[in-house]
Order: structure tokens, then sequence, then C-alpha cells
């Protein structure tokens, strides 16, 4: 007596096969699926951050030891973290605001915002924490409508996250091929594509000189503007080839000057920074944030601000240093403190940071 055959769907589901990449270990963002997933591949995280780099989808909070030193969180107390990225900063301060300390958290990046939700929701009281898809420009508001006037807690890191830097898609990275995208709010109507197919030579340049202490700001600026009279440019790797070759280079002549000791930061470095600050009108949104900080702090309160270039540097700088000198503040930070030997070396995007802090006066 012979078996019926199995009907049509009966039988176990087919099993998905592994992601398959060249050559022995994974290298684009897509193929890095057990870096991506942290809480299946827990020793992976480990071994890749030993290596010197930042797992693929995550962000290795910077100089938080030092961050927690100068605004001294303290059990109860609220905080209002401005750019919560992936968590690590906000996670720092909930465990040292414990046990019913609340954080505000802010952040552009929507999709981010989201998958850190689901995170802090994994380690901490979710009623701690209230996120907002929003600009730290909004702050006042976005308190007001979580019932409070203040904060005892300000901070913001204004570095681009390494989730967004990794990920070919959103358009930020010289090394990877992607879209020339760069917006950090997807709700942004202009990409950074868009911003080159009208800005002017000049205001190219200027803004190249003045966003990111470009040196060659003349000529990259030029050589942009000849390559889109030709075709726009609507790639990364397109915008990193005219930016080598504006300055004699090639990628083979390049990762042959890196190889040979010659060079470290990447031709192109400068001109995506200047770009991606010109498409999310970085500067301006910091100069909101610096105006309102204040009046969001209770008296004693603290703000810190990590920054990445002299641009955000030297205002954040400045509206402390005049902000002491009118008695908004009683106390800032004499110098900038910067990260340690030591973590510049495991981590080596934390070695342009810079953080500042400043102590609210009493109120008058």
């Amino acid at each position: 007596m012979t078996a019926d055959p199995p009907e049509p769907g009966s039988g176990p589901p087919p099993r998905r096969r592994r992601p398959r990449y060249a050559g022995t270990h994974p290298r684009r963002f897509d193929e890095r699926y057990k870096e991506r997933d942290p809480d299946k591949y827990p020793d992976l995280e480990a071994h890749v951050r030993a290596q010197g780099r930042t797992p693929a989808g995550t962000h290795v909070p910077i100089m938080v030891a030092e961050v927690l030193a100068a605004l001294r969180p303290a059990p109860g107390e609220s905080v209002a973290d401005l750019t919560v990225g992936y968590g690590g900063h906000a996670l720092a301060l909930l465990e040292r605001t414990a046990p019913d300390g609340r954080l505000i958290g802010l952040d552009l990046d929507g999709p981010q915002l989201e998958a850190t939700g689901r995170r802090l929701a994994q380690l901490v009281d979710p009623a701690r924490v209230h996120l907002h898809h929003s600009h730290f420009a909004g702050l006042p508001k976005l308190l007001a409508a979580d019932g409070l006037a203040s904060v005892d807690i300000m901070f913001a890191d204004l570095g681009l996250a390494s989730m967004q830097i990794d990920n070919p898609a959103r358009g930020f990275s010289y090394k990877h091929d992607g879209p020339l995208d760069m917006r950090m709010d997807l709700r942004r109507p202009r990409t950074a594509a868009d911003v080159l197919r009208t800005i002017t030579c000049e205001e190219l340049a200027t803004a190249l000189r003045e966003l990111a202490d470009e040196p060659e700001h003349e000529q990259i600026a030029q050589a942009i503007i000849r390559r889109r009279s030709e075709r726009p440019i609507t790639r990364t790797q397109e915008l990193a080839d005219v930016v080598l070759s504006a300055q004699g280079l090639t990628r083979r002549t390049w990762r042959a000057a890196v190889a040979a000791g010659e060079s470290e930061l990447h031709p192109a470095a400068r001109t995506f920074q200047a770009l991606r600050i010109l498409v999310n009108d970085e500067l301006h949104g910091l100069e909101q944030l610096l105006r309102v900080a204040p009046y969001c702090l209770h008296a004693g309160g603290r703000l810190g601000i990590l920054t990445f270039h002299s641009g955000e540097d030297r205002r954040v700088k400045h509206s402390l240093r005049d902000g002491l000198r009118d008695g908004v503040y009683a106390q800032i930070a004499d110098q900038p403190l910067r990260p340690s030997p030591a973590e510049r070396h495991a981590n080596p995007r934390s070695t342009p940071a810079k953080f500042r802090w400043a102590v609210r006066a009493a109120a008058t």
C-alpha cells in the first residue's frame, strides 16, 4: 500500500538560505546582518569593536565618562537628550537618574528614533522615556507638551551617527556608493543632489571654506560645477570621484597614498561634511538651540554639547562665553574636553570631538 502524496503547501516551509557575499567576510552594509542584530549575535559586537570598528547599524557613544562627570546626573532629575540617536548617552543618563528620573529624547531621524525607542523600552521603564521626532530648536514647546517648564540637564551630540554613515542608502558616505541624499530628517524636501543642482560656484566655494575648512575650496567647487554642466551628480561615488579628480587623484592613487602612510583624511571628507551641513541647515539649527537652551534649564541646570568641527565649536564657545559674561551661566568649561588617546584608538570616529559644558545661573 502506498502513501498518498502530500498536498501542496502541507510540508515544512522552505529553509531560508543564509545571505552570501564575496570573499570570506561581509563588506557591504546589507551583508552585515549579524552585526545589525546584536541581540542574536552578542559576541560579535565585542569582536568588531576590538578591531577598532563600529558594528553596522549601531553607534558607539563618545566621551560618556566625561559627559557624566560634567553634567552630574542624579536620581530623580529630568534630562533632555536633544540628539538621542542610538540611545548610548541617553541610556547612561537614565541609569544615573534612576529610579524615577525622566528623559525627553529628540531626534530628526524618524526610523532610527523608532528603533531606539524599542531598544530603550527593553532596558528601562518605558514610562521614564518620552521620545519626539523633532528638531531640538523646538524644545520649549515639546517640554510644555510633556508638562515641563525646564529640565535639570540638556545634552546634544552634534555628530553624525554611525548608523547613518554606514548605510549607503542614506547617502552620507564617500566610501560607499549610494544616492546622494544626506537628509537627517527624511521629511526635508531637498537632498544633497538637489542642492548640487542649484548652488552657484561662489556659494559652494564659500560653504567648503566656512563649513569644512577645505583649503582647496575654489578648485573643488569649480570641478563640481563643470561636472554638473555635463550631467547631474546624483551618486555619492560620483561626487567623491569629482573631488578626487580636482586634486589630481583617483581612487587607486588615493589608496596607494593611504597604504604608504602619506595621508589619512579622505580628500572628499570635507566636501561631504559641508554639503551635509547645507542640506540639513545644521548651523542655523544650532544657533536656535543656543538661544533657547538657558531658558529650558532649571537654575543650576547643566548643558553639555559635543561638537565635531570648528564651525560648530566656535558657535558653542562664543554662546557660552557670552552667557557667562551676561550672567545667564554661572560657570562654563574653560577649555573643551577631548577624547582620551585610548578612546581615539578604540573608536577613531571620536577623534575630532570637543565637549563643552555650562551651568545655568540662578534666576534673577
